[in-house]
């Protein structure tokens, strides 16, 4: 089973693209794909929700940005902007009280004009080469 922990990073300023609710994500996610098998939205500062799926966690992000465009095209929202799903297998000890275990993986679903300059702005390349390439993900639609 894949765990998937979302948090989300707006980066589009625009009533076109309003930031989405924990619950509504939810609900999307569970309505356009039966990938999913449960999702649960936390009540955490930086992650909204939880969900499982028995796919390999490229195939759950891949699902996971089809399903946040559909919704943004359900609600009216312009998507002409990039979606991007960066993810990292959590393989330490957690802090208190974060949703994520070893094993989980955290997942930032970035909304962006410039992919290429939001990672670099992250340093995403440094980030990913300290990581084994089975403990990260990339996936842009």
């Amino acid at each position: 089973m894949t765990i998937f922990v979302i948090s989300h990073n707006l980066q589009i300023e625009s009533a076109l693209v309003p930031p989405i609710s924990a619950q509504d994500l939810a609900d999307e996610i569970l309505d356009s794909s039966k990938s999913f098998h449960s999702v649960q939205v936390l009540n955490h500062p930086h992650w909204l929700v939880q969900s499982e799926s028995s796919l390999s966690a490229h195939e759950m992000a891949v699902a996971l940005i089809k399903a946040w465009k559909q919704y943004r095209q359900k609600q009216g929202h312009t998507v002409k902007h990039h979606m991007l799903a960066l993810g990292g297998r959590k393989d330490t000890a957690s802090n208190p009280g974060s949703p994520l275990s070893i094993g989980s993986w955290g997942v930032d679903v970035v909304e962006c004009s410039a992919p290429d300059n939001f990672l670099k702005s992250i340093n995403w390349s440094n980030l990913k080469a300290k990581r084994s390439l089975d403990a990260v993900f990339e996936v842009r639609n």
